[in-house]
């Protein structure tokens, strides 16, 4: 055994867990590795670690045994259970003031729920949220990390030096007490849902609508990436229209079936804007439409019988393509506005704390909604801490206001066209509610008071007032 003592344990050697660890390790600091299935430990040490400051353990014990105190150790496991099987089986061997790092996507309510688990037992635990994929963690990934700031500033210099850098800074902040940083994954990719399903929307529109293939699609959104636009997504979206199937010669994207696959935390966020009572109809209908995408052979048998008009666009393409790009960057205002909303709601809900500027800012490289536009989100709530909505900042009210007659025509140019594009549709509907004076709950309210006298206020004088509808 090595007497060497690491900075830090990860339990946890799938591939995001493999390049954290190297991102550690060339980055400076010692490191001690564990996986349950003991080959993949032994498999990572011969095939990746020579040269590095990389230890293995096939114990939790000679885990622990590696580490200085008081120790850190990094979970990189399954979310839900398994979790809690790690920090049951790691709990009789850690000391007090010993500090647990979970770097899954755990759901924010179990994070809670275990950090005040371990704070009754002297121990400290960070729910760390990180973004990046694969090649993030690697090469340096957005990281959301919540707890006790003390715990965090502990490791504050393993996290700064392996999280992205843009413009000099690391996308990493600490972010408030208990399940801050993973509330604030959630909704970060609850975003990411919004985002997708309308780049898939716009897509849909210049394929089906437009008749682009490919090669032409692969060029538009290679030019929209170099302008208000520019974000990882669409960057990845111009780069997947080039892909080819080497056994057909095909385009990949037409021979990929049309099911969207899930992990939960898109619905988490909207379960979570509901129950605070937070409107975000951008990221609802994102994750309803990849449930509806399920329903694949229900669809195929509808697409025979329902009746529709023809997908064939007669207007201008070019100006189709423009029309699209700014009716996908006015929704994507919309919903990225939605998302700060859910923010600040639930950071006064549940008492985080957090800096809504230095979320953008931790956002603007290394996860997967980076996005030029970041800057402005950040420098937004810079301006203006009590901002209650982005749509209210000047910069982005200009955007929409110069771009919602666009996403208007798209909307009913793809309606006319029976293609559906339910994340517009709600980016526009919540534009247009937040922007009305007066909504029709007035009718709303007289109803539930009639069937239900559930009594309704008035307009011209205060209290609360019940009538009997019937005479």
């Amino acid at each position: 055994m090595n007497s060497h003592k690491c900075d830090l344990g990860l339990i946890g050697l799938g591939v995001m867990g493999q390049n954290l660890v190297l991102n550690m390790a060339r980055n400076g600091f010692s490191v001690g590795v564990y996986n349950r299935t003991a080959s993949k430990t032994r498999d990572f040490i011969a095939d990746q670690t020579e040269g590095k400051d990389i230890h293995p353990a096939y114990t939790y014990e000679e885990l622990v045994g590696l580490l200085k105190r008081p120790r850190a150790v990094m979970l990189m496991v399954t979310a839900g259970a398994p979790v809690d099987a790690v920090i049951g089986d790691l709990g009789g061997l850690l000391e007090a003031d010993d500090l647990i790092i979970d770097g899954g996507n755990s759901y924010f309510k179990d994070t809670e729920r275990r950090a005040q688990s371990l704070q009754e037992k002297g121990l400290h635990y960070i729910g760390t949220g990180v973004s990046g994929g694969e090649y993030g963690a690697l090469h340096g990934p957005s990281i959301m990390p919540g707890g006790p700031r003390e715990a965090y500033d502990r490791v504050r210099p393993i996290l700064e030096a392996i999280a992205a850098k843009v413009d000099g800074e690391p996308c990493v902040t600490y972010l408030g007490p208990r399940g801050a940083g993973h509330y604030v994954k959630m909704v970060h990719n609850g975003i990411e849902y919004g985002d997708i399903q309308l780049i898939a929307e716009a897509y849909d529109i210049l394929s089906r609508g437009g008749g682009l293939i490919p090669e032409e699609l692969h060029e538009v959104f290679a030019q929209w990436n170099k302008g208000e636009l520019s974000s990882y997504l669409i960057e990845i979206s111009a780069d997947i229209f080039t892909k080819q199937d080497k056994e057909t010669g095909k385009p990949l994207l037409d021979l990929i079936f049309d099911e969207a696959a899930q992990k939960g935390t898109g619905k988490w966020t909207s379960q979570d804007a509901m129950d605070l009572g937070v409107p975000i109809p951008t990221i609802d209908m994102a994750v309803e439409s990849r449930f509806i995408s399920a329903y694949k052979e229900e669809r195929v048998a509808a697409s025979r019988v329902l009746p529709g008009p023809e997908a064939c666009f007669e207007g201008n393409r070019d100006q189709l393509v423009e029309d699209v790009r700014d009716a996908l960057f006015a929704a994507k205002i919309c919903s990225y506005a939605q998302g700060m909303a859910l923010l600040e709601a639930a950071s006064r809900e549940y008492e985080y704390g957090l800096d809504l500027t230095a979320i953008a800012r931790i956002w603007r490289g290394g996860c997967i909604i980076r996005a030029a536009f970041l800057n402005d989100v950040a420098e937004a709530f810079e301006k203006d801490p009590e901002l209650p909505n982005l749509l209210l900042s000047p910069y982005f009210t200009k955007a929409v206001e110069d771009r919602h007659d666009m996403l208007r025509c798209v909307i009913q140019t793809a309606t006319a066209l029976g293609i559906p594009c339910p994340g517009l549709s709600a980016s526009l509907a919540y534009y247009d509610s937040y922007r009305t004076a007066r909504l029709p709950a007035n009718l709303i309210q007289a109803q539930r008071d009639y069937f239900g006298a559930h009594t309704y206020h008035r307009v011209d004088k205060e209290g609360t007032f019940h009538t009997e509808w019937e005479e």
